[in-house]
């Protein structure tokens, strides 16, 4: 279970409390545990210090928390503190990322005909990059009339894989599986099914995405469905 520590200080000197974390960062390369790290300061009193710590479990804290160099690199913020700092231990019963679930929406629920997630995610002057179409697609208009074309020519679906969230984007591996039901690039139904491996990532700007990069194995599908030799 993932184990979220929070610590929190007041000090006049913040550029040295930054100094001592990218110090212990340098120091416990290849032997830390933590997975992630922020350190915020208070609006309403900029000396109020909050340091918000990621590990992967309590045990794996605990083993953080046995390095030498997380023993000085404490101490040495003490110094700097005017007050003992405070410690929250926390085992994390949710995490949710609004955003993976947004992206997640946006490839699973078109296929089906369920346009909704466009009409709710996709900005209006959103960008879609596909480097085998001849251009960017702008607009969500121009989204779900390409969708209906890919409908057209394929039953498909996208089967989510992985995700991963860093700030503003989210990148989603999936598999796209599809039967061959009409006719798509001048070949007409086969009735072949297909399947291709591919990843899109989605920029988001607050609770709308304004743009997306893909990136699939067009050849493979091409052989599958008797466009390219195999």
């Amino acid at each position: 279970m993932t184990f979220v520590q929070i610590v929190e200080c007041r000090t006049d000197q913040p550029d040295e409390l930054n100094r001592l974390m990218d110090t212990w960062i340098e120091e416990t390369q290849g032997r830390r545990t933590a997975t992630h790290a922020m350190v915020g300061a208070d609006r309403a009193d900029a000396r109020h210090i909050v340091e918000i710590v990621e590990f992967p479990s309590y045990e794996a804290a605990m083993r953080n928390s046995g390095l030498p160099e997380t023993d000085r690199i404490f101490r040495e913020m003490m110094a700097l503190c005017q007050e003992p700092p405070t410690f929250t231990n926390l085992d994390l019963v949710r995490d949710e990322r609004l955003h993976k679930e947004a992206a997640r929406r946006l490839l699973v629920d078109p296929p089906t005909g369920d346009m909704s997630a466009i009409d709710e995610l996709v900005a209006p002057d959103y960008r879609d990059h596909d480097p085998s179409m001849d251009g960017d697609t702008v607009g969500p208009a121009a989204v779900k009339q390409m969708i209906e074309g890919y409908r057209k020519a394929f039953d498909f679906t996208f089967d989510i894989r992985s995700q991963l969230a860093d700030g503003d984007q989210v990148a989603t591996r999936w598999m796209w599986r599809g039967t061959h039901i009409g006719e798509y690039m001048g070949m007409p139904a086969s009735h072949k099914t297909i399947e291709c491996a591919g990843m899109t990532i989605f920029r988001f700007e607050e609770d709308k995405v304004t743009e997306g990069w893909w990136s699939w194995d067009a050849v493979a599908m091409m052989r599958q469905m008797g466009m390219m030799p195999g």
